[in-house]
């Protein structure tokens, strides 16, 4: 199915009022081998990376709650 120039500005669009953007920096050649570990996960990259974020908070937050 053809994914035509509106759907791509209806994305966009939508994607740049839902969401924040960030850029991370990561060793040359490790890219590949970051995006197989989080399929092998069945996660894309980005959501590996929101899951680890996410999961580090809430051990923070349980700490403090000792």
């Amino acid at each position: 199915m053809a994914y035509s120039e509106a759907q791509k500005k209806a994305t966009s669009k939508y994607i740049s009022k839902a969401y924040d953007q960030i850029s991370v920096r990561i060793p040359k050649g490790k890219r590949e081998i970051y995006k197989a570990y989080a399929a092998s996960k069945g996660k894309s990259l980005n959501a590996l990376i929101v899951e680890l974020i996410e999961f580090e908070m809430r051990c923070d937050e349980f700490e403090k709650q000792d």
